[in-house]
């Protein structure tokens, strides 16, 4: 596949109303690249050399510290990472490894902060991610720091319903304990705490989830669109979970 040739990329809030020139031109120097699962691809503190663009398969966003790490963010088809890096000419704030076999396009830091200088319509867009990603990014904090482990838990299980139009069940769209780690807990108080909703109209099979209860359920989340979003093109882009699917 030639980057250039893939309308998925091109239709991408990023590069979608860029020049056409412009986008060949760019592409015509990036190149796409196969990883096995389980791989790290890049890691923290190196720099920042190449835009990713995940066509196939799932990237884990990893945050270490001190032998510690924490999920930042699941990445999957068609989305971005770390474009904020990548502008900034910056070394990378985050770990990033394969969780199964991926297929990913390259895109040369270097080209991508030339056409920002030159293409207006990209520059926009570049700008419209990244103040959707900082949106994203601060609403995260806010539940964290605001919300205990329970609401958490069940703000995030009644958003993907919402997101997801409403069903009163779905799959989990990562595994348990990436969720645990999104979510600023271990598996094990992942697993406790969903335990306890089921009095609050969450019943969890498996990885699925069904709301018994929604009204019971929104009323200890208390939905907050300051809080919850929705973030527009943030799934673009790494800055959070996929979102799940009925």
């Amino acid at each position: 596949m030639r980057p250039d040739t893939d309308p998925q990329i091109r239709h991408l809030h990023l590069f979608r109303d860029m020049a056409q020139a412009n986008f060949a031109e760019l592409m015509s120097a990036s190149y796409v690249q196969a990883f096995p699962p389980g791989l790290e691809m890049i890691r923290q503190g190196d720099p920042a050399d190449f835009l990713h663009i995940v066509v196939q398969g799932s990237v884990e966003l990893v945050g270490q510290w001190a032998g510690r790490e924490c999920t930042m963010a699941v990445v999957r088809p068609v989305s971005t990472f770390i474009l904020a890096a990548c502008i900034r000419d910056a070394p990378y704030l985050m770990t990033a490894r394969t969780l199964e076999r991926t297929r990913i396009v390259l895109v040369p830091a270097s080209d991508l902060r030339a056409m920002f200088r030159r293409d207006t319509e990209f520059a926009v867009a570049v700008i419209n991610e990244l103040a959707s990603c900082y949106r994203s990014v601060v609403r995260n904090a806010k539940s964290m720091k605001l919300r205990n482990s329970r609401e958490r838990v069940a703000s995030y299980l009644l958003r993907q319903s919402i997101l997801a139009g409403g069903v009163p069940a779905y799959t989990l769209p990562v595994e348990k304990r990436l969720l645990a780690s999104y979510l600023g807990m271990t598996p094990e108080n992942l697993s406790r705490t969903l335990r306890t909703l089921e009095t609050d109209g969450v019943k969890i099979d498996g990885a699925r989830v069904i709301i018994t209860d929604r009204a019971r359920l929104a009323a200890l989340a208390k939905p907050d669109k300051l809080i919850d979003g929705p973030d527009t093109h943030a799934e673009e882009s790494g800055s959070g979970l996929p979102a799940a699917r009925s």
